[in-house]
């Protein structure tokens, strides 16, 4: 008898199913890994390539940096007043050429030159800081002869200078300048020149990943090089050295070994060139970041494999169970079984049409299947699709590849109705809220079913976000009018989500997951409908990475503190501003703030954005502070930040570590904050008022909250929403709106800021409406903190025109 699995007998369908599966499956992993292998190697190899030829570039910029500078430092001694006096002197006499010298020395000893000569102008050397000078006769006459020096007109105040190359002396390399004096005729030449060293590969080294070695050829054009300077050690510089070619290129090479990729450059004008740089890049170093990702595959390949394995098995098993499943129920049937239904999935074509052929031998029960599967498929309350059907009708659409959309609706008290006046007036109306939706579904082409409770859905075939919305508004405008059940007039309301596939998913369950979501969020916001969005769900992939981001933000430093500044109207200056987070993505660059700060404050996440704004915002008070200004800084908070019960001594916490003050810190809260948990919300305030910290009601004039409790809050001002302030030059109810606030505010004696200021009409409008004080790009847009202080003593206060006469004798 034989012991093994199934799966592992070859003799079997399910056994070579198995072997079949797997077997391909390694030979693309292995396929996948040579080609990965392949492109990383070539990546690293194209990237070296180019970082190479940049780093080439940065380095002859630094040598023309270095002698720009040496230029000018030659130049300046040419124009010294005591040098040109000994010059004009007659170089004759000792003492004058002795002078010279100490002239010359003196400045080649502060400058770090190898040499300084003065030459005459018929190229005569007359002094110099080293006896040997006069070695550097033949390149002062190379320059003056192929830059023509003498014929050109001085681009400095000391006389000309030219672009400066590198020269061979000896077998050392030297940068040379020469500059030409004047008194004002010119009366000769200053030669300066510098060893070349390894300072300017140091920087280099220090710019990129690349090291550099300056190389002389010994024996003409061929292989053999020495080592000028290196910022390599010596045994490394001695092993590249011996492994340079004989001509300009890239090159590899082995160090100790490690493996290297090289470029020689002609340091030198025209092909005969003896010296070069040679520039090197650690080909290791370069794909190290890829060998964690190679090991990162290797794992998931070998997940994917037990994972492929368990599929292999499981699906070979549904191929051969279905045939065995026929099987017995064709000796069901043969001993006279009718009623035994042949539950068999069609899981190929094959084994459908054999599954069919058994179902036409029981046609005896055909009444029977089909009021089962009215039952399965149909509400019998409302006679509508249940949700197993819609199921299958969103899985029919979905395989037609076309866009639609799902609506699904929630019905607002329809529990109070149940446990109020019963279940049977419930029915009743479920049957005419389903009587209603199928006039509007069919007037739309909409397929619609009742999928549990006083929940209906709809499909809406071709319909784009757009259609949908036209929809659901449609639904809550009829669900205005009031339904008659018995004696009984019933108003009725609904939340209504949205989904859209294929944007929203491609399969049924997806789409009524987030369909539903969709749906809640619309009841909780009473918003009446909503179309689905990733930040509804804090299990989506979408969010997960969007949270997981926003975590790294914090950790690596991506976020950004911006300061927005306030103008005050009775000292005309600005001492205030609002801090705001701004967050520095790698790849994307800057991220809008409602881009992502609505998701964290449905993740919860809001909490840490929180907390690292209040830090930020107390280190940039204290900053500004030990830099003579004394500046104010509002926060917001939102409601999870308002309901936490740490909040206050977390700040207070924050604040003493910078050695700030409450005083300092104003912290905004919007009117839906506190309306959430009005109780929670006035303990938190009030314990924070009794801290130091001002507080402040943010958008003031769009939320619900009510004048009985406002005056209860232990608030210190009130900030205009911007709607109301932009429009209000051409909106004379929006002017109102705005001069009834200010003069509410202070009849509660509290201050008034206005944002959304952006022109100087506006400003003026609110200087006569009594506002105490003003925000928004008018007055400066927001900017990075560090920016701020060189913003303020640059400022000045904005010239203000006359406010609109139009807006001021209408608010008469």
């Amino acid at each position: 008898m034989d012991l093994r699995p199934t799966f592992l007998d070859l003799r079997r369908l399910e056994g070579r199913i198995v072997v079949l599966f797997m077997g391909l499956l390694l030979v693309v992993q292995l396929a996948s890994f040579g080609l990965i292998q392949n492109s990383i190697r070539g990546n690293a190899e194209t990237s070296i390539a180019a970082e190479l030829k940049t780093g080439d570039r940065v380095f002859r910029r630094l040598l023309r940096q270095e002698a720009e500078k040496r230029s000018d430092a030659a130049a300046l001694l040419a124009q010294d007043y005591g040098f040109k006096t000994a010059i004009s002197l007659s170089l004759d006499e000792a003492a004058n050429v002795e002078t010279v010298q100490d002239a010359l020395i003196n400045q080649g000893e502060r400058i770090g030159a190898s040499v300084v000569a003065y030459f005459d102008n018929e190229l005569k050397l007359v002094a110099a800081s080293r006896p040997d000078a006069q070695r550097f006769h033949d390149l002062l006459a190379q320059k003056v002869a192929q830059k023509g020096l003498q014929k050109q007109a001085p681009s400095r105040a000391a006389g000309g200078n030219d672009d400066v190359e590198l020269a061979l002396l000896d077998g050392k390399a030297y940068q040379v300048v020469a500059v030409q004096v004047r008194t004002p005729a010119p009366v000769g030449w200053i030669l300066m020149g510098f060893l070349l060293d390894s300072a300017a590969l140091q920087d280099l080294r220090t710019l990129s990943e690349l090291q550099g070695v300056v190389v002389v050829r010994t024996d003409g054009q061929g292989r053999n090089w020495t080592s000028l300077a290196s910022s390599l050690d010596a045994a490394a510089t001695r092993g590249v050295t011996d492994r340079v070619p004989a001509a300009s290129g890239l090159f590899s090479t082995e160090v100790g070994g490690e493996q290297w990729r090289g470029q020689l450059a002609a340091l030198e004008p025209g092909a005969q060139y003896r010296l070069g740089v040679v520039l090197l890049r650690s080909f290791d170093a370069a794909v190290a970041p890829y060998r964690q990702l190679q090991l990162l595959l290797l794992a998931l390949t070998l997940i994917g494999l037990a994972v492929s394995a368990l599929a292999s098995v499981l699906l070979a098993r549904r191929i051969s169970g279905p045939i065995h499943a026929l099987s017995q129920a064709a000796a069901r049937l043969g001993s006279g079984d009718y009623e035994t239904p042949i539950d068999v999935p069609a899981s190929t074509e094959e084994v459908g049409g054999l599954a069919a052929a058994f179902e036409a031998m029981r046609q005896g029960i055909r009444t029977q299947t089909a009021k089962a599967e009215r039952q399965a498929y149909w509400d019998e309350l409302t006679g509508l699709p249940n949700r197993a059907r819609f199921r299958g009708l969103l899985e029919a659409e979905l395989a037609l590849e076309a866009p639609f959309a799902v609506l699904m609706l929630d019905m607002d008290r329809f529990k109070h109705v149940n446990d109020v006046l019963g279940h049977d007036v419930g029915d009743e109306l479920l049957k005419s809220v389903g009587l209603r939706l199928l006039a509007l579904a069919d007037a739309s082409g909409a397929d619609l079913a009742r999928l549990a409770g006083d929940e209906f859905a709809l499909l809406l075939r071709h319909g784009d976000e757009a259609a949908a919305l036209h929809l659901a508004q449609t639904i809550l405008q009829d669900f205005k009018r009031p339904l008659h059940i018995g004696d009984h007039l019933i108003d009725i309301g609904a939340g209504i989500g949205i989904a859209l596939s294929p944007v929203h998913g491609r399969d049924a369950m997806q789409l009524l997951s987030h369909v539903e979501l969709a749906m809640y969020a619309a009841k909780q916001r009473q918003s009446g409908s909503m179309v689905y969005d990733a930040a509804l769900d804090a299990g989506s992939q979408q969010s997960l990475s969007l949270l997981s981001e926003l975590r790294r933000a914090i950790e690596g430093n991506e976020l950004r503190l911006y300061l927005q500044p306030k103008l005050d109207f009775k000292t005309g200056q600005v001492a205030s501003a609002e801090a705001l987070v701004r967050w520095l993505h790698p790849q994307r660059g800057l991220v809008p703030p409602m881009q992502f700060i609505p998701f964290a404050e449905q993740t919860g996440f809001i909490g840490e954005l929180t907390r690292w704004v209040t830090a930020e915002a107390a280190r940039a008070v204290r900053e500004a502070a030990d830099a003579g200004i004394a500046l104010k800084l509002s926060v917001n908070l939102s409601t999870r930040d308002l309901l936490g019960p740490d909040l206050p001594a977390r700040i207070a916490a924050q604040l003493a570590e910078q050695g700030v003050q409450p005083a300092s810190i104003c912290l905004e809260i919007t009117e839906s904050a506190i309306m959430d948990d009005p109780q929670r919300a006035l303990a938190t305030l009030d314990q924070l008022s009794s801290m130091g910290f001002k507080l402040s009601i943010d958008d003031f004039g769009t939320g619900y909250s009510s004048l009985a409790y406002l005056k209860r809050l232990p608030v210190d001002e009130l900030k205009i929403d911007k709607s109301f302030v932009m429009a209000m030059e051409r909106d004379l109810d929006d002017a109102k709106i705005v001069r009834s606030t200010i003069e509410l505010a202070h009849n509660l004696g509290l201050s008034v800021v206005a944002e959304g200021v952006e022109t100087s009409k506006a400003l003026q409008l609110l200087e006569a409406l009594g506002c105490d004080q003003a925000q928004g790009y008018f007055i400066g847009k927001p900017m990075p903190s560090s920016e701020f202080g060189d913003w303020l003593s640059r400022w000045a206060t904005p010239e203000r025109g006359e406010a609109p006469n139009s807006v001021l004798a209408g608010l008469q």
